[in-house]
């Protein structure tokens, strides 16, 4: 099994940035994909999650601002991110998960900063 995430940057606040994440070795389809972000000195967080049937959820933090999406066609999950804030500044993990599987991505560096 292999996540492997990409299109980490750094970026001004208030600018947007897409990361993706294309999954390997897995039923993507079947698949709860999770993004997930580590600042440093702090836990890793959830930031955004799509289940099999699209349903979405987000972090308080994150609302109106992040939006995750799915192409099982592709095997890839994206987070679109919006609005970006220096407190936005972290590693940023996609995780998939199903019953008694869990899997994770190497992270991709995301740094908002002026």
């Amino acid at each position: 099994v292999q996540l492997v995430e990409s299109g980490g940057d750094l970026v001004q606040p208030g600018g947007s940035l897409r990361l993706s994440c294309a999954a390997s070795g897995i039923t993507f389809s079947m698949y709860v994909m999770n993004w997930y972000r580590q600042a440093p000195g702090k836990q890793r967080e959830l930031v955004a999650g799509i289940t099999s049937s699209r349903i979405t959820n987000y972090a308080n933090s994150v609302k109106d601002r992040f939006t995750i999406s799915r192409d099982n066609a592709k095997n890839t999950v994206y987070l679109q991110m919006t609005s970006l804030k220096p407190e936005d500044t972290a590693v940023y993990y996609c995780s998939a998960s199903r019953i008694g599987n869990a899997y994770w991505g190497q992270g991709t560096q995301v740094t908002v900063s002026s």
